[in-house]
């Protein structure tokens, strides 16, 4: 693809696109492929420290020498040393800084945040290897996608100081001078390019590529009412990409229902949308590496397959370091997870889901919501957690009662909690410990769980006594927003309640906990228009977005683009 096109069809019941290749995508392989023309990537010459496409971040004052400092929220960075190939207003960068990585952790780094990839016999990380630049060893996990917007009206290059503005401002507290913070570019980014209103059908494809669809260095990128069937490694890769969506479309199974089989894999972006989306047969349906500002919301999940063993798999997983600051809501799944295998994350939230705790067939990591030791400061507010039917009505059909435990902290292997916290993991000599941490600092409220039958409202699940600069101070309502992003009942929404999910919400039509939830429009439109079977087993079903929701939930139409229709 190439920028300001979008590939439309007539819809994905319509306008079938059967493949049996695809391109190089940057090595990677997929069926449909967006990215810029230099395909540049954190392992490229150009964007190491001192290349090309690399620059010093020293810091946020609007003018002067370096400061050295990084205030949190900051439109202005200063940059030093900039590469050659320079920078210009409305181009997109990715700041990042070196990781964290104390040595003993249990005991160096009993409180704060954590970004950290390590490996050792008292390490963060099993399997090290999070994605983003390495310098001295050391890989920089914390990334964040920005545009320049001035600063830079002639190409900012050379020593600098350059002070730059900056959309969105600067995440988070934890950069610091200390982690040499720097930042890197692909200087012919793709954007303003989207498909539409078609299938993307890869079982053909097998092995030979890794995504049905890849997204770049792509920016201001989106897929909307697409089905795509059985790719390699994941549906939708967001691959140093930014301010994409992906949206009202219905995702069908892997060829592998084992590990890296995956539904949309955000591995490396930032301030994306993933709203509204079906997962069937998709072993990880939503996975994040390193993902900073990003919104998955109102998403619906069934039948996730894992052939390895009997595990059940939560629906949204952070898997890498560096996955912070991003928002679950609305969304209808076996569960969130984040885990230890390539590292820490945290201050994420699960903001009103239903997370059911239980899978068909599964007996083992049947937990609602489960933190690995180090993912710190995460936010649990207005859920509804637990599975407690014993009816054939999904998503309650998990037997009276299911969760046994309110809270364990066993991490491999926990089965029939409502949370299980601060658990480390063993793989061979590699060793992450418990953390107490991540459950001292992580913020509960409002959540009903069907062990306790009630919604908590626990000023002591409130962390506010830390000291590390992340307390939360017990908030004085017990009155909760409709949304953390919509200002209000969305367009597209249709007669299906509003809010659907939350301890306000009574009259539910998902049994088992006491009327606080409903179906949402895409589980409504997997179980009623679609009629798909309430297992999740069986074949591809047909798909067309517009046979389900109000309008299309088409973004804003780019301007000047040019209309390329698939025939059929």
């Amino acid at each position: 693809m190439v920028p300001n096109v979008v590939l439309r069809g007539a819809g994905p019941d319509s306008t079938l696109l059967v493949f049996s290749g695809g391109v190089s995508c940057g090595g990677e392989g997929a069926q449909i492929c967006f990215m810029d023309s230099n395909g540049y990537w954190v392992g490229s010459d150009a964007t190491q420290p001192g290349a090309a496409s690399a620059a010093t971040f020293c810091g946020t004052a609007s003018s002067g020498a370096c400061s050295s400092t990084y205030t949190q929220g900051s439109t202005t960075i200063q940059l030093s040393n900039v590469g050659a190939s320079g920078i210009v207003n409305g181009q997109y960068i990715y700041v990042d800084q070196i990781n964290d990585n104390p040595s003993n952790l249990s005991t160096s780094a009993t409180t704060g945040m954590l970004i950290c990839d390590n490996m050792s016999a008292d390490g963060c990380s099993l399997e090290g290897g999070a994605p983003g630049r390495t310098t001295g060893g050391v890989d920089r996990n914390l990334i964040q996608f920005v545009k320049v917007v001035s600063g830079c009206s002639s190409a900012c290059k050379g020593a600098g100081p350059f002070s730059v503005t900056i959309t969105p401002g600067l995440y988070g507290i934890a950069w610091r001078s200390s982690q040499s913070p720097g930042a890197w570019w692909s200087s012919n980014s793709m954007q303003n390019s989207g498909i539409e209103n078609l299938t993307v059908n890869s079982l053909a494809v097998q092995t030979s590529t890794q995504s049905g669809t890849m997204f770049f260095n792509a920016f201001n990128c989106w897929m909307n009412n697409v089905r795509s069937i059985s790719p390699n490694r994941n549906h939708v890769w967001l691959y140093q990409a930014a301010h994409d969506t992906v949206q009202n479309s219905y995702f069908f199974g892997t060829q592998n229902s084992a590990s890296v089989s995956y539904g949309v894999e955000s591995f490396m972006s930032g301030d994306n949308l993933v709203v509204n989306n079906i997962f069937q047969q998709v072993t990880g349906p939503i996975v994040l590496g390193p993902t900073l500002g990003s919104v998955f919301a109102y998403n619906f999940g069934i039948n996730y397959p894992y052939t390895v063993s009997d595990w059940m798999i939560q629906d949204s997983l952070r898997h890498d370091a560096g996955a912070l600051y991003n928002l679950f809501e609305g969304n209808i799944s076996e569960g969130f997870g984040e885990d230890a295998f390539h590292g820490t994350g945290g201050a994420n939230t699960t903001f009103r889901n239903y997370l059911l705790g239980w899978a068909t067939g599964k007996a083992v990591n049947t937990v609602a919501f489960q933190l690995y030791s180090y993912n710190r400061f995460e936010n649990v507010i207005g859920n509804v957690l637990g599975c407690n039917n014993a009816t054939s009505t999904f998503p309650g059909n998990c037997g009276s009662p299911y969760a046994t435990s309110y809270q364990t902290s066993e991490g491999a292997g926990p089965s029939n909690s409502i949370y299980d916290l601060g658990a480390g993991d063993t793989e061979g000599s590699e060793v992450v410990k418990a953390d107490p941490y991540t459950t001292t600092s992580l913020m509960r409220w409002g959540n009903y769980d069907v062990l306790n039958a009630a919604v908590r409202w626990q000023s002591s699940e409130v962390p506010s006594g830390l000291k590390d600069g992340y307390a939360n101070p017990v908030p004085a309502s017990q009155t909760l927003p409709g949304s953390f992003w919509l200002t209000g009942k969305p367009t597209w929404w249709g007669s299906v309640q509003w809010p659907p999910i939350g301890p306000d919400v009574t009259g539910g039509n998902i049994p088992g906990v006491a009327g606080h939830a409903y179906l949402n429009p895409a589980a409504n439109c997997y179980l009623s228009t679609m009629v798909g079977p309430a297992s999740g087993t069986g074949s591809v079903l047909t798909f067309n977005a517009s046979n389900c929701y109000a309008n299309s939930l088409s973004p804003a139409p780019p301007q000047n683009l040019n209309d390329t229709v698939v025939k059929h």
